[in-house]
């Protein structure tokens, strides 16, 4: 009774088709369902040059269609009831990554690490959405048998624009020496993984890394909810899933 009261005062639909009377629908979501899979190779600015190899990146699904639409009412329409949803797929995202990184885990405590939102972005939202992602990764860690925690270890400094529209070359100029760790917040030796709502070109990654490597810490792998696909990539065709290759301590360039 109460659920068809509020729908009459703010009725609800799918934000990627409109259907009435849900949240999100079956069709709209099914690439959140799709197996995870590594993505870094298509954002060029995780990589680490020097022939290392780039940040081990997983993603859920192409931020296109209606993935992209369901993260735009998440972040900026203020769909926290997508929450669930969006927590879901990245907790599946981490379990393959803890997988990967049970080894190198193994008798240590992980750092599961948010990209940090900016001042304005975070008074425009009302809250962090990335902050949801960083504890659902947290939980799919775990599930792989990695001691996880999630760590507030970084913050945003200056003035920063919002990055969406921006170029790889224009996003690495924004966020240069914007993202810094948190003082005290990152014991030096610790490993850290990174989570991030939409991987674009990287940059916002990169800055995060090089923000952890410079307090001593160690970034294992990223997680994130969806990718951009690089320009003239076909987009939802399956992917092979690579073994991972870990070179951590070294900063994205």
């Amino acid at each position: 009774m109460l659920t068809r009261l509020a729908r009459l005062v703010v009725p609800v639909a799918c934000p990627a088709c409109g259907v009435p009377d849900v949240p999100w629908c079956g069709p709209c979501t099914a690439p959140l369902r799709a197996r995870p899979r590594r993505v870094e190779a298509g954002a060029a600015r995780l990589d680490r040059l020097d022939g290392v190899p780039p940040l081990p990146t997983w993603a859920v699904a192409d931020c296109t269609g209606p993935v992209r639409d369901l993260v735009v009412a998440w972040k900026d329409r203020e769909r926290a009831d997508l929450d669930p949803l969006l927590a879901g797929a990245v907790e599946r995202a981490a379990r393959d990554a803890g997988a990967a990184l049970r080894d190198l885990a193994a008798g240590r405590t992980v750092a599961v690490v948010a990209a940090p939102s900016g001042r304005l972005a975070r008074h425009r939202r009302g809250r962090e959405p990335v902050a949801v992602l960083a504890r659902a990764a947290a939980r799919g860690l775990r599930a792989a048998g990695v001691d996880a925690h999630v760590v507030r270890a970084l913050r945003r400094r200056g003035r920063v624009r919002d990055q969406v529209g921006l170029g790889a070359r224009d996003r690495a100029r924004n966020l240069a020496g914007s993202v810094v760790a948190a003082p005290r917040a990152v014991r030096p030796g610790d490993l850290h993984v990174l989570v991030d709502d939409v991987l674009t070109t990287g940059a916002t990654l990169a800055a995060a890394e090089r923000a952890l490597d410079a307090a001593g810490a160690v970034v294992a792998a990223a997680v994130v909810l969806a990718a951009t696909p690089p320009p003239g990539v076909v987009t939802n065709s399956p992917q092979r899933v690579r073994p991972p290759e870990f070179t951590p301590g070294t900063p994205s360039g």
